[in-house]
């Protein structure tokens, strides 16, 4: 009864990434921290599991107290890897991030960072995504630190309702920002998401690219609208598939009662 609340860490820039450290500097205060990293960059992998490869484990030296561990797997494969053979007991909450770039809006699809949030999540941990939008591998993360500190205390204090998570999206700007909004994940779309480009030996080949575009510019509801105006973005993520019945949808129930 007299241990201290155990926060399991990760994110999908890899165990070397800034933005992890400098969570782990915020959650040490509040609690014995395990950090299980991908051992390289693993954006863009969403809740990917690995099925054919074999995963590996190896600890990595303590930073701050906090216990270290990179693996071979994504960031979900982290998470079901620290559950089943890395922690001793249940954690109190999963923390993912902080990552370099923005996952707001239809990035959060994407991004192993929510990844890793929604699989603790889905564990029954009230689990937090944090982002930075500044892709920099030296990005300056004083701003999000504020933000970090409170959501995480008050998630670690209250919990979170079963089948729900954060994805907190903190703007880079020059100051800290004011202002923190909970808000919805805005209307978006990528446009020309891969270039074509030709090989040395006349082969075509194709690197992702593009720019988003955001749907509803002028809805100050949303994150994307928060974000441009320098506000921090907090938006409720369900991992709960069943919030979506039959019924939501008229002509599906007519159908079913077709067949």
């Amino acid at each position: 009864m007299n241990e201290r609340p155990l926060i399991l860490v990760s994110n999908d820039d890899s165990i070397n990434a800034k933005g992890v450290r400098e969570l782990i500097s915020r959650l040490v205060r509040l609690g014995d921290v395990v950090v299980v990293c991908p051992d390289a960059p693993r954006s863009g992998q969403s809740m990917a599991i690995t099925v054919n490869d074999p995963l590996r484990i190896s600890p990595v030296p303590d930073f701050m107290g906090a216990r270290m561990y990179k693996t071979t797997g994504t960031p979900v494969d982290c998470i079901k890897l620290a559950m089943h053979h890395i922690l001793k007991r249940r954690p109190d909450m999963v923390v993912s991030g902080i990552n370099h770039g923005s996952n707001a809006s239809v990035n959060e699809l994407y991004s192993g960072t929510m990844g890793a949030a929604c699989e603790g999540c889905a564990f029954g941990i009230p689990s937090v995504g944090f982002s930075l939008t500044d892709h920099n591998p030296d990005a300056d993360f004083s701003g999000c630190l504020r933000a970090v500190d409170l959501i995480s205390e008050a998630v670690l204090t209250r919990g979170l309702p079963e089948g729900i998570c954060l994805n907190v999206n903190v703007p880079d700007t020059k100051d800290e920002p004011a202002e923190l909004r909970v808000c919805t994940p805005c209307r978006a779309h990528w446009d020309d998401e891969y270039k074509e480009y030709i090989d040395p030996a006349g082969h075509k080949f194709y690197l992702l690219s593009g720019e988003l575009i955001n749907d509803e510019p002028d809805n100050e509801t949303t994150d994307l609208w928060c974000l441009k105006h320098g506000i921090i973005s907090v938006v409720p993520t369900s991992v709960n598939r069943r919030l979506i019945m039959p019924e939501t949808l008229g002509w599906l129930q007519a159908l079913q009662e077709k067949y």
